[in-house]
This record gives C-alpha cells, sequence and structure tokens, in this order.
C-alpha cells in the first residue's frame, strides 16, 4: 500500500536509533579498550610508591622524632625525593621524581601519598586529588592525554560515586559509577546535542531511559546493551509515533505505528517490519484486516462482524 512505513534495509532502520553510545575510556590509574568498558587496571602510582620502600626501610629509623626539611636523596633506582621527612619515612609535603618523568607533589604520610597531591604520569596523563595509601581515593580530577577527563570521587583507585566525564570532542557523561564503571542514573550529551537521560549498568545502557535526538526524534522505553530492547514509544519530529516492543533496536513484536496524517497500523512486527496478522485504519476511520510478510503485505484478511 503506497505511503505505508515499510524500512527497506536494516540501514534505513537505524535512521530511527540514537547514535551509537560510545561510553568512553574508564581511567582509574589505566586505559580502556576500544569499546569503551574497563580494561585491566595496574594502579601505575601505586606501583611506584612501592618502588624504593625496601631502600627506605634500610635508613636509620632514628634519624629524627620530628617532621624535617632534608636535601634533596636519590634513590638507586635513580628517583629524587625532595621535601620533608620524620625518621625514615617521606613524611609532611615533597615532591618525588622517577627516572621515566612520573612525578607526585603533594602530602606523604609514613611513606605513602595520602591526602592531596598531583601525580603526573609517564604518558603525560595527570590525577589531581586526593589520595589514601597511595590510591585515589576521594575527590579528584583525572586527565586521560588527549582523550577524557573525569572529575568526580573515586574509591580505591576507580570512579566510584558521582562523576563528570567528558571526551575531546565534546561529548560528556554526568552520572553515577561503581568499580570504575558508568552504573545507575546519568545523562549522556553528545556533541550534536542528542541526549540520553537513564540509567546504566556495566557501562552500558540499560534499563529504562529517554533518547532526544538532535532533530527531534525521541525514545522512551526500555533498554538493553545500549539499544532499544523492551517495550517503548518512538516519536518522530513529524508527527510519526510508534509505540510498542522492541528487540535488539528493532520494532519486534507487537506495535502500533501513527503516520502524521493519521492512519495507524496496529499489529505485529519483526526485524523493524510488518510481519504477521495487522489492522490499518485509513484516515477516514474505516480499517482493514491484512497478513504481512517482511514489510509486504500479502493478503487481506475478511473479519467476522
Amino acid at each position: 500500500m503506497a505511503g505505508e512505513y515499510q524500512p527497506t534495509s536494516q540501514a534505513a532502520a537505524k535512521q530511527e536509533v540514537h547514535e551509537n553510545v560510545s561510553s568512553g575510556g574508564v581511567q582509574g590509574a589505566g586505559n580502556v579498550d576500544g569499546d569503551g568498558n574497563q580494561a585491566t587496571i595496574s594502579s601505575y602510582s601505586f606501583n611506584y610508591f612501592e618502588r624504593e620502600i625496601d631502600e627506605l626501610n634500610k635508613l636509620p629509623a632514628n634519624m629524627s622524632t620530628v617532621v624535617e626539611e632534608r636535601p634533596p636523596f636519590t634513590f638507586q633506582s635513580k628517583a629524587v625525593y625532595n621535601g620533608q621527612w620524620l625518621g625514615n619515612k617521606r613524611h609532611g609535603n615533597g615532591v618525588q621524581t622517577w627516572p621515566d618523568g612520573a612525578t607526585y607533589e603533594g602530602e606523604w604520610h609514613e611513606n605513602m601519598a595520602q591526602g592531596k597531591g598531583r601525580f603526573v604520569h609517564a604518558d603525560g596523563d595527570i590525577y589531581i586529588g586526593e589520595w589514601r595509601e597511595n590510591i585515589a581515593h576521594g575527590n579528584g580530577i583525572y586527565y586521560h592525554k588527549n582523550s577524557t577527563t573525569y572529575e568526580g570521587q573515586w574509591v580505591q583507585d576507580l570512579q566510584e560515586g558521582h562523576g563528570i566525564e567528558r571526551w575531546v570532542e565534546g561529548s560528556r557523561y554526568e552520572g553515577e559509577f561503581k568499580g570504575g564503571k558508568k552504573e545507575g542514573p546519568g545523562i549522556y550529551y553528545w556533541q550534536d546535542g542528542s541526549q540520553y537521560h537513564g540509567k546504566w549498568s556495566g557501562n552500558k545502557i540499560n534499563g529504562p531511559g529517554m533518547y532526544i535526538g538532535k532533530d527531534g526524534r525521541k525514545f522512551t522505553g526500555q533498554w538493553k546493551n545500549s539499544v532499544m530492547h523492551g517495550c517503548g514509544m518512538y516519536t518522530w519530529h513529524d508527527g510519526r509515533s510508534y509505540e510498542g516492543q522492541y528487540y535488539n533496536d528493532r520494532k519486534h513484536g507487537f506495535g502500533i505505528f501513527t503516520w502524521a496524517d493519521g492512519r495507524r497500523y496496529e499489529g505485529f512486527w519483526k526485524d523493524g517490519k510488518q510481519d504477521g496478522q495487522g489492522k490499518y485504519f485509513l484516515k477516514n476511520g474505516t480499517s482493514k484486516f491484512a497478513e504481512w510478510e517482511d514489510g509486504k503485505r500479502v493478503r487481506w484478511i475478511e473479519e467476522n462482524n
């Protein structure tokens, strides 16, 4: 039937969907893989702080009983510490520089980074914020060189609590994190003005949420692994709408599609196209019952009055 909604290809059907969600990188003290999932994290900063412990423990413990400034101390590793000491421990304010260029400047407590400090990684990444026992813990900002910036709460070297993650191209996420991943309610802003408001789980859009496209498209409903999945309602700026079931980003199951001129299809869908039995309503209010396959009507069905 001319003018009926029939997405002719997977590419056409995807036009109804948000731009692919790129959840971006979880830094912590490490990197992420290309899918935006958390990669295995090795706490570089913790490893740095532990490198000279054996040598420090061999220094006389009774050197001093009060916090004091001393001349720069060069370790066997060629790392240099310049700051305050308490006995044989780095304690107070100080700066340590390692041979590869990594630097920590801030507060120390008995040889551990504790309090507020700034760590510059050898690759140019920077963390500025609160520390506890050599790891990021509290509030802080992590600048991932040429990639992302995270500002918010940390627990045991991982993003946890409320935070804002920004990408260099202009996208950003504002919401909750847990264990280094987006988890709970959050808002994602694309650089083109599109937005997603809703639930996240495991760094992906999961659960109820609302997507608002740059051109006025809007989907409100259920999501799974960052695609529409479950029941929801999709509206277009030109007045079209679909309310019903989705499966893996496609209309699938029972749904109602309404055109801007008042025509309506109520029936079954498969892979984004009408498939199965459904009723087609004309603008004048009359209706016809038919069977559909792969988006095309195959036969009319007589209705028993």
